[in-house]
């Protein structure tokens, strides 16, 4: 983002960074009334001015009223956008001592790496894989497909038409469907098929 912002004055700086921060923030920009308070601004053409400035060096887009419903809506233009999707990349935290190094530019956007075409996610009920630290409530992220190898963790279907997570062992004659929890049984099926391989797990702790 650095060579397009070199050219901003001061005060177009401080305008494009609250409009970023109000996109990023709430999914929308703000008004040219919200602007001009924020900045003291008193004339509607003052803020205007800067969303122009600001249009004509490629950090903004203004959506006029015929491509949506609200008149002149503000958005980052998409090279602004894919630098601030995602999350800090901060470091790799382990068992021992690291340093988050909170000033890493990287990011990583999960967004990009679990939705795609071929994925499906799935809420997790009862505590059956809870040894694989797969709890109750939890969403695995599956990537579609009717094989798998022995002891990936799939979704699988049971002739009943019942779809169960766990761990996929074929054996002669049948599948073992191994839970990860040391109080239950595994399953044993002829005809179980695989609807899907789990590649994640999201949980959200608060």
């Amino acid at each position: 983002m650095g060579h397009l912002t070199d050219s901003l004055t001061t005060r177009q700086m401080a305008v494009f960074e609250f409009i970023k921060e109000k996109i990023l923030a709430r999914g929308y920009g703000p008004t040219v009334r919200e602007i001009g308070e924020h900045f003291k601004i008193s004339s509607p053409n003052g803020v205007m001015c800067h969303l122009r400035a600001l249009e004509k060096k490629g950090l903004l887009r203004r959506v006029r009223k015929q491509e949506r419903a609200v008149a002149r809506a503000i958005e980052l233009a998409p090279e602004i956008l894919a630098e601030n999707k995602g999350l800090p990349l901060v470091g790799t935290v382990s068992a021992g001592m690291t340093t988050l190094a909170w000033e890493q530019c990287d990011r990583i956007d999960f967004a990009e790496r679990l939705n795609q075409k071929n994925y499906f996610t799935l809420k997790v009920a009862g505590d059956s894989m809870i040894n694989a630290h797969i709890a109750d409530g939890d969403y695995v992220v599956c990537r579609k497909q009717k094989t798998a190898q022995s002891g990936q963790l799939v979704v699988a279907q049971t002739p009943d038409g019942e779809a169960t997570l766990k761990y996929w062992f074929p054996e002669a004659g049948q599948v073992r469907l191994q839970p990860a929890n040391s109080a239950l049984e595994p399953m044993y099926v002829k005809d179980a098929s695989v609807a899907g391989v789990v590649v994640g797990v999201v949980r959200h702790l608060e």
